[in-house]
């Protein structure tokens, strides 16, 4: 995962931001720019935990297209 800012940063920003939120995964698919994704969170401790976070999120989304 680069460090830094990616080609989608402001829109990931802006979503942290609205929400008010302490971490934001951006995933965009067939975007004006490409497929990319941005990660934010102001504690680097919880890009440990994001792997396993986005397994779940992968197994939710297998389930409910079965």
């Amino acid at each position: 995962m680069p460090i830094g800012p990616g080609k989608y940063d402001d829109i990931c920003t802006a979503a942290r931001i609205a929400a008010n939120a302490q971490a934001v995964v951006l995933i965009i698919a067939g975007g004006n720019q490409g497929a990319g994704f941005s990660v934010q969170a102001y504690d680097p401790g919880m890009l440990r935990g994001l792997p396993a976070v986005l397994r779940d999120v992968a197994d939710e989304i297998e389930k409910s297209l079965q």
